[in-house]
């Protein structure tokens, strides 16, 4: 879907200690973290600021609006932690978000180098040991699977982002889990409903271009182990479809514990989700045997254009929104679906408002909203 290590650890260095029990065995009390539900109570929200300095100025401004918009949204919400690549760049943000009137309160700035901004799939993921402390889980990223950048023809650079997490530990003085010669694992590879069942696509995980000869009942014990799931809802996926070799949030989310937020057969066909795979989706049960409720949203009507009127051939999914405090950020493309998708999305959230972020231009390098955004929960 996206275009596109040396970790010093603060606290404790945790390191797998996994056996080669299969995850079946593992029982919710065995699992060493837990991780937190999306919907669950945010301290903040961390972005990765575009940056001139790997895709040039014209990509850094073509996206800058989308990051004031969801900056804007955020800070009535929760913190906003916006990594920033060097302090000319913090200033030249500052300047954006105070000519656009959003309030810095807020606000707080890192300055770390990174090679892009999907910190979904590089950034820190908060989980709860088994005495309740928040730390940070570290997972191997490599640029999903050491890809070649298609306008270029250049490797990928990863080793940047992937140093976020340990970054981040260590300005916070938090345990640091590092898992980067265990596991390769990207954020948005996997969805958690928080009740113990994991969602994901194998493409995207026992590939491979990340995890060479990994079994699906060793990603399951480590899965188990680091986030605390003990159900998994596997689809096929494809792999070399695009670059995260088919990402499940761009077109399935648990809204809530019971509910999967996705699109009918026929969009879900559009947007290249195999049938084989469609049937596992609805088929889906949760760990204790229970259907899930489908809500469906549609693509745009259109093929998503960017904001300097390129076609990019293809139609926007909504499914990749992300859930803050007391807004619901949802990807908009200027189409007539838009109002229609956000109002199907508020119809789960009533506590929450919808924000409709426009990611034309984030698009066209192949994310949108949940990409792009990572939450830290309440300590």
């Amino acid at each position: 879907m996206k275009k596109m290590v040396a970790v010093i650890m603060i606290g404790i260095t945790f390191f797998g200690s996994c056996g080669k029990n299969e995850a079946q065995n593992y029982s919710e009390k065995e699992n060493q973290y837990r991780m937190p539900e999306e919907s669950e109570r945010h301290e903040g929200t961390w972005l990765q600021w575009p940056h001139q300095y790997q895709y040039g100025v014209t990509y850094r401004n073509s996206l800058d609006a989308t990051w004031v918009a969801m900056t804007q949204a955020l800070v009535t919400s929760e913190k906003v932690h916006i990594i920033a690549y060097n302090e000319t760049e913090k200033n030249r943000i500052t300047g954006l978000l105070t000519k656009a009137g959003v309030p810095l309160a807020n606000v707080d700035f890192k300055i770390y180098k990174t090679d892009d901004v999907w910190v979904r799939d590089n950034g820190p993921i908060y989980v709860r040991d088994k005495n309740g402390n928040l730390v940070i889980e570290d997972w191997g990223f490599n640029g999903w699977g050491e890809k070649t950048d298609e306008e270029s023809g250049d490797p990928i650079r990863f080793v940047n982002c992937n140093s976020i997490p340990s970054k981040i530990g260590k300005e916070q003085n938090r345990a640091v889990v590092n898992i980067n010669e265990i596991m390769i694992n990207e954020g948005g590879s996997v969805e958690i409903d928080g009740k113990g069942t994991l969602m994901a696509c194998k493409s995207a995980i026992l590939n491979n271009n990340r995890n060479p000869g990994m079994t699906q009942a060793k990603a399951e014990q480590l899965f188990s182990e680091y986030l605390g799931v003990t159900h998994f809802i596997w689809l096929d996926g494809q792999a070399g479809l695009e670059l995260t070799d088919q990402h499940i949030d761009g077109f399935a989310r648990f809204g809530n514990a019971s509910t999967i937020v996705t699109m009918d057969t026929g969009d879900l066909l559009d947007f290249d989700v195999k049938q084989s795979d469609i049937n596992k989706l609805y088929g889906a049960k949760d760990k204790n045997g229970n259907a899930y409720t489908f809500l469906k949203v549609p693509l745009t009507q259109n093929n998503v254009k960017t904001t300097d009127g390129t076609d990019l051939g293809y139609k926007g999914s909504y499914i990749n929104y992300y859930i803050a405090n007391n807004k619901i950020l949802v990807p908009n493309y200027n189409d007539a679906n838009d109002a229609v998708a956000n109002a199907i999305i508020q119809t789960l959230y009533p506590t929450r408002t919808v924000v409709g972020i426009d990611v034309r231009n984030l698009y066209a390098n192949g994310g949108m909203v949940h990409c792009v955004t990572q939450q830290q929960p309440a300590d």
